[in-house]
Order: structure tokens, then C-alpha cells, then sequence
């Protein structure tokens, strides 16, 4: 088979991204209580390619992938982008991964541990330098009420989301990231004492988003961090978005310490 990729090209046109999507692939995340956890993570995976290339073969993407099998986490994330970058020549490689995150939490309502899902997202590139990202996204919903007879529970569901994405000076916890938005989440989000309620005190996405930004822009291990919140309503959604710093700054370490 002829090796497209080596093949000059005299048309002088840079290709902005080739690669491979929603290749679905175990990896482990690691966990606070448990040390690590297993989950399974959708990857895409592209290069920046030079104009003098035609091409790549898309199967060198899957080849790096199984090379890493067993040891594609967070700590592994340049490694994978360096070894993309140097197999495929390419002038700068990325890489996507979606996962879900297991966190087991005390349940105020029911007075024990419940396990809760949720939505991650990281981004990885490497060209001269390399930049990495970590995004969340946590639900906002109000406490259950006390169930004060036999009957069934009155389905509340979601407020909304809270997205967060950030980058790091040092590794920090999903754990903690989660556990600081949701302090700032389950107080806004009170009940009425005497009926049980959602409070009348108006509640706002900018509220909550400015709160969040105070929080998460004070902790010394975070870099920068944006942040969107929305608020699921009948028709429409309302949202606000914070980034800080509001210029990004993206001279982060090259390791996560």
C-alpha cells in the first residue's frame, strides 16, 4: 500500500484539522475515595498537517490509542499528544475526550451516600506549546423536600446547569471542583420553611454565575476558568457566562504537578 502521508503536495495548502471522531475507548479517571475509576470516554482525535503532506493514515490515531491502553488519563494526556504530533509530522495535535463521572455524596434529603453522574469534557492540544482543559458540567437542582407521609415524592427536576471549564496551575480533585460549585448551587437554592417551596427571592443566572466566579477565581491550583449557567425555562433558556481571566492567558506549566 502506497503511504499517502509521505507523498508531496505542491499545492501549498495547509490542512486545518484531519482525524478521527467518536472512537468510544476505556480509560481511567482518578478518584478521591477510590483512588481510580474506570469509565468509558468518546475520543476525537486531529492534527494540524503541513502543506507539503496529502495526508495521513487515519489508523495511526487507533495505533496510539491501543499504545496508551490501560493508562489514558489525565496525567497521560501530553504524552498521547506528543506521540500524535511526532508519528504524523503534524505542526500540532489535539485531542477530545467526553466521559461520565461517578461521585457518591452525602444526600441531605435522604440522609445517606447517593451515587451522581456527571457530564466531563477534556481538551488537549500541542503545537510549540501545550494547553489543556477540563470541563464539567453540574446539575442545578433544589434539595428534595421531606417526605412527610408514605406517598410517592414530588418529581422537582432540573433548575438547571452549571458549565464549568478551567485550566490548572496543579492537579486538582473533580471531586472538589464539584463539591465547590454545588456549595455555591444548594445555597441559592433554598426551600421555604413553612411551605415547602422554592424561596420568592428572585434567583438569576448572573447571581449564581458571579458567585460561582468569586469561589472558583480565589482557589491558588486554578489558572483560568469560564463559567455558564443556565436556567432551563418553559419554551427558552436563560444563561450568563464569566471567563476569567477575560483575556486567556495560556502560559500554563507543560505538567500537572
Amino acid at each position: 500500500m502506497k503511504d499517502i502521508q509521505s507523498l508531496r503536495d505542491n499545492r501549498r495548502i495547509n490542512i486545518k484539522k484531519v482525524g478521527v471522531k467518536d472512537i468510544s475507548y476505556p480509560i481511567t479517571v482518578l478518584d478521591r475515595a477510590n483512588k481510580v475509576q474506570k469509565t468509558v470516554a468518546r475520543f476525537n482525535m486531529y492534527v494540524n498537517l503541513p502543506h507539503h503532506f496529502k495526508g495521513t493514515h487515519m489508523s495511526r490515531f487507533i495505533e496510539i490509542l491501543n499504545h496508551f491502553h490501560g493508562d489514558i488519563n489525565l496525567r497521560s494526556f501530553q504524552n498521547i499528544l506528543q506521540e500524535t504530533k511526532n508519528k504524523l509530522q503534524a505542526e500540532a495535535a489535539h485531542m477530545e475526550i467526553e466521559f461520565p463521572f461517578f461521585f457518591k455524596k452525602k444526600s441531605v434529603a435522604a440522609h445517606q451516600n447517593e451515587l451522581a453522574e456527571y457530564h466531563c469534557k477534556m481538551h488537549g492540544s500541542l503545537a510549540e506549546d501545550d494547553d489543556l482543559t477540563l470541563e464539567i458540567a453540574v446539575p442545578i437542582s433544589p434539595p428534595l423536600p421531606v417526605q412527610t407521609d408514605s406517598g410517592l415524592p414530588e418529581s422537582l427536576g432540573h433548575w438547571g446547569v452549571a458549565n464549568i471549564c478551567l485550566r490548572f496551575k496543579h492537579f486538582i480533585w473533580l471531586e472538589k471542583v464539584i463539591e465547590m460549585v454545588e456549595e455555591v448551587t444548594s445555597h441559592n437554592l433554598q426551600w421555604s420553611t413553612s411551605s415547602q417551596k422554592p424561596s420568592n427571592s428572585p434567583l438569576s443566572v448572573e447571581k449564581i454565575a458571579k458567585q460561582l466566579a468569586d469561589k472558583l477565581t480565589h482557589h491558588p491550583d486554578i489558572s483560568w476558568c469560564s463559567i455558564t449557567v443556565e436556567n432551563l425555562s418553559q419554551g427558552f433558556s436563560t444563561f450568563a457566562t464569566i471567563e476569567w481571566p477575560e483575556k486567556n492567558n495560556l502560559s500554563n506549566p507543560k505538567s500537572i504537578q
